[in-house]
């Protein structure tokens, strides 16, 4: 077809007229960033808008909000202020089950009593503790979004660390206590570790302490925690029962319903009699008898963990959130095999609780719980460098990883608001030991605010505002259940493993600390002793070439003596140099 017999072309279309509801988001985006508000937060300067930074806010909280379950139910596994004091005489009834009697079978003062199963009144004062302990979350999480926001002008959320959580409920505490340091102390030691990390911060040295630790452990800490997250996860405490223990080699494969399972606990031998050890610490229901993987809360969790693979694959906003709501949300109806409020007089309680949906919970028993008088301990000052050294490590690192990912670094890797943004988590960590919680950090969640466009503090003050908003759920917060949390421990161990590509595992040198720290602190529970281990085999391994490098200095030293320094002495009535 030749031009001329061609249609003549139609006039081109209108532009189409603005949508009402893009118009208002425009001239709110403009409104702001020409304010007092918009010129403090930098928002022209760094190419966002007020609606970019809320929708970023938004997701990063969607992606960190599982931290508000998971941080309180790691944590009551320590027991918190609970003690012998809380346990009330019991004796057995004709079913088995614990009920008060006017002559008690054993006295509350008995060990056994914070451990399966567990005294009634003991487990009332861990519910207690649960409920403060999510409370303590909310707040430092809130405190600590709200300085990095105003303070640092970053896109980044605070919030308490996973590992560190771990570390302090189930290695420096202990099982319902069971550890070489109570609670209080556990929190002063994280007190006082916030305190000097602050005076670190203050003076500059974060990033040069972060450098001396060998580069393989370095790396490696942050996979070998990882693992440790999801050895948790698949345990039935505080995840989804898949892992059990046996007698010959240690851990199995569990997920047999509750009534399969046994409390395991130490023995003594009294004139030919076996009794329950006074001064030992029994287990919780660990060992699976029979009818393995029949649990159905070990299907339900897997179900969640499936869930959050595959919005995870998908890069999903939410994805751990979304996996830990439809396992609760299946586990909140009552009269089921996977319920969270079984027919028990706990199992009413909870569920009364539960009914109230909103409910603003104060804090009765961790907020100012510290107390300092086991400072003069060894335990006191291993838990307190522990704490430190993983403070030093997460948070320096994730501060500059996520500042690269934003685009904020200079040629030297520094960026602007850092000072301020070193200063943020340490002065977090300080109130959270206050309130009642482990150590805070900067949460590499933030990588999802920032993949969304946020660029300023008004993310950090976007996700400090969900957190006030939770403040009045603390109800439903309190009904998640440990199959429900399980899931995203194991997916965090997951998302922790990346960093092992760094590993030069061709180097034994480098592999060999590399993986010694990686595989203790899942088996011996133990953040501390991987760190230990990874630490200890890197300076054996480089004695001999340590030793080796110092000889050959002091050997050019000497072999490089100028003339003019010589030593002449006489030899046979020769003068010679030496």
């Amino acid at each position: 077809m030749d031009v001329e017999s061609a249609p003549p072309r139609p006039p081109p279309s209108p532009a189409p007229a603005p949508r009402p509801f893009s118009s208002a988001v425009g001239r709110l985006n403009s409104y702001v960033a020409k304010s007092r508000v918009g010129k403090y937060f930098k928002i022209a300067d760094r190419n966002t808008s007020f609606t970019t930074e809320l929708r970023a806010g938004t997701a990063t909280f969607l992606t960190l909000a599982y931290i508000l379950a998971v941080n309180a139910s790691i944590l009551e596994d320590s027991g918190g202020t609970c003690s012998f004091s809380d346990c009330i005489a019991t004796c057995p009834d004709p079913n088995g089950t614990p009920t008060n009697c006017s002559t008690p079978l054993l006295p509350p003062e008995y060990p056994s009593c914070k451990f399966n199963p567990v005294n009634p009144g003991y487990a009332r004062c861990l519910e207690r503790t649960r409920k403060d302990l999510i409370v303590a979350t909310v707040a430092s999480s809130l405190i600590g979004c709200t300085i990095m926001g105003l303070a640092a002008n970053l896109p980044l959320a605070v919030a308490p660390g996973m590992g560190t959580n771990a570390y302090f409920a189930y290695t420096v505490v202990g099982f319902h206590g069971s550890g070489n340091v109570s609670y209080q102390n556990a929190l002063a030691a994280v007190f006082v570790e916030g305190l000097l990390f602050l005076a670190i911060s203050t003076v500059g040295l974060r990033a040069k302490l972060a450098k001396l630790v060998p580069k393989p452990v370095r790396i490696s800490s942050s996979a070998g925690i990882g693992l440790f997250l999801a050895f948790i996860g698949l345990q039935g405490s505080q995840g989804i029962g898949l892992i059990g223990f046996h007698l010959n080699t240690l851990v199995t494969l569990g997920g047999c319903p509750i009534s399969d399972r046994s409390a395991v606990s130490p023995v003594i031998t009294v004139n030919g009699t076996v009794l329950l050890d006074p001064n030992g610490s029994p287990s919780g229901d660990i060992l699976c008898l029979h009818n393995r993987m029949e649990s159905p809360t070990l299907w339900l969790g897997v179900l969640g963990f499936v869930i959050i693979a595959y919005c995870l694959m998908k890069n999903v906003k939410g994805a751990m959130i979304y996996g830990i709501l439809f396992v609760t949300a299946v586990s909140w109806f009552r009269h089921t095999k996977v319920t969270m409020f079984p027919d028990t007089p706990a199992g009413d309680e909870s569920f009364d609780y539960f009914k109230k949906v909103i409910d603003v919970h104060k804090i009765e028993e961790t907020a100012g719980a510290l107390s300092f008088k086991g400072i003069g301990k060894p335990h006191f000052w291993e838990a307190m460098v522990t704490f430190l050294y993983i403070d030093i490590l997460d948070s320096t690192g994730t501060l500059y990883s996520m500042a690269r990912f934003a685009g904020f670094t200079d040629g030297n890797g520094d960026f602007e608001g850092q000072y301020f943004a070193f200063m943020s988590d340490a002065a977090a960590i300080v109130v959270g030991a206050l309130l009642g919680t482990s150590p805070l950090t900067t949460f590499i969640e933030s990588s999802t605010g920032i993949r969304e466009g946020g660029r300023t503090g008004l993310t950090a003050l976007t996700v400090a505002g969900y957190f006030m908003l939770a403040f009045f759920f603390t109800p439903l917060l309190a009904s998640i259940p440990p199959w429900a949390v399980g899931p995203p421990l194991i997916l965090v161990g997951v998302l922790m493993m990346r960093t092992v590509v760094e590993v030069d595992w061709g180097d034994m040198r480098q592999a060999i600390p590399a993986f010694v720290t990686m595989i203790l602190m899942p088996l011996t529970y133990s953040i501390a002793y991987g760190l230990i281990g990874g630490i200890g085999s890197y300076i054996v391994l480089h004695l001999w070439d340590w030793g080796e490098e110092l000889s050959g200095k002091v050997g050019g030293i000497l072999g490089k003596s100028p003339p003019g320094n010589a030593l002449v002495v006489e030899n046979g009535g020769s003068r010679q140099a030496v």
